[in-house]
């Protein structure tokens, strides 16, 4: 596995006063209810610093690093949110950050992430040919590279995620994470199945780029032929043999979502609840609202809104 829970306890630690503890909301007083008896908590990612969950692993790989490692600057390759998150280590670490981005990255995080300071180079279609370049950088210049997924202290950081979700709601029954690479749930899935493991892990992604759900159904971590999502920070054409692993242990259910089902998702979630989330941060409330995922009445559920952006707004 590629991370355990005594390695999120320690991210937790190491990471705390860095990043901040969201808080979680009851979606209540709706215009637009949701169907179902259900009770329904949000867990606010979307007030982290830089704007996602992926401070938390980006900030936990910067604070595992000593001085030396990051002489040459900090490399990534990203869907927009890690690269974010990313800048802000490099920021907080005073070295320069280059991160590579996709065709398809927001425009918004793009000036985001020059306003972070960091060198923006936007190389090829989905994130894996951005990360190709950002590995023949990494080559080039010996830059710390920051994988967004597929790294034991991105992951662990991402995991502390389920020990706040856990500590705020102990009555939780169901959790949904959005899914890109599998890093948030992969870390979510092994913090909360250590300490609750009756409680039901549910993964989503985009129906155009179901790479860990079609790796399942093969048996093994296979390449998707094709990554359609326009959604950057959920396209992935390939995971990490980790990742799956825990996947396929701690991980009850995948359902996907489309690109329209999770921008209708992010407006919902601006009309009823003022929340401005990208349209991965919407994907969770999507599957609620679309049926795929149906929680019996008097469930406690809790879905992850894990990034912030104007979807809804343009």
């Amino acid at each position: 596995m590629i991370v355990e829970l005594d390695d999120i306890h320690r991210a937790a630690s190491r990471i705390a006063g860095n990043v901040r503890r969201t808080p979680a909301i009851a979606a209540t007083g709706l215009k637009s209810p949701l169907p179902g008896g259900y009770r329904l908590l949000l867990k606010l990612e979307l007030l982290q610093v830089t704007g996602s969950f992926k401070a938390r692993g980006a900030t936990n790989r910067l604070l595992g690093l000593d001085q030396p490692a990051l002489a040459r600057g900090i490399v990534t390759a990203s869907g927009g949110n890690h690269g974010l998150a990313t800048a802000r280590a490099g920021y907080m670490a005073g070295v320069p950050t280059t991160v590579f981005l996709p065709t398809n990255a927001a425009p918004a995080k793009i000036e985001k992430l020059r306003a972070w300071g960091a060198d923006v180079r936007i190389v090829g279609s989905a994130w894996h040919e951005s990360n190709a370049a950002a590995l023949a950088f990494q080559a080039e210049t010996g830059a710390a590279y920051f994988h967004p997924f597929a790294d034991p202290d991105v992951v662990a950081g991402q995991g502390t995620v389920g020990l706040e979700i856990l500590e705020d709601m102990p009555d939780v029954t169901t959790v949904l994470v959005a899914m890109g690479g599998g890093g948030l749930v992969s870390g979510v899935a092994t913090a909360i199945k250590a300490l609750r493991p009756d409680v039901r892990i549910v993964g989503i992604e985009a129906d155009g780029s179901p790479v860990l759900l079609r790796s399942l159904e093969a048996g093994h971590n296979i390449a998707l032929e094709r990554v359609t999502t326009a959604v950057a920070t959920m396209a992935c054409a390939r995971s990490d043999e980790r990742i799956y692993e825990v996947v396929r242990e701690r991980v009850d259910e995948i359902v996907l979502v489309s690109d329209d089902e999770m921008r209708a998702a992010a407006e919902w979630l601006w009309f009823e609840m003022g929340l401005a989330a990208d349209l991965s941060g919407a994907a969770a409330l999507a599957a609620l609202r679309e049926g795929r995922v149906r929680p019996a009445d008097g469930e406690t559920v809790c879905a992850i809104v894990c990034g912030a952006g104007p979807d809804a707004l343009t």
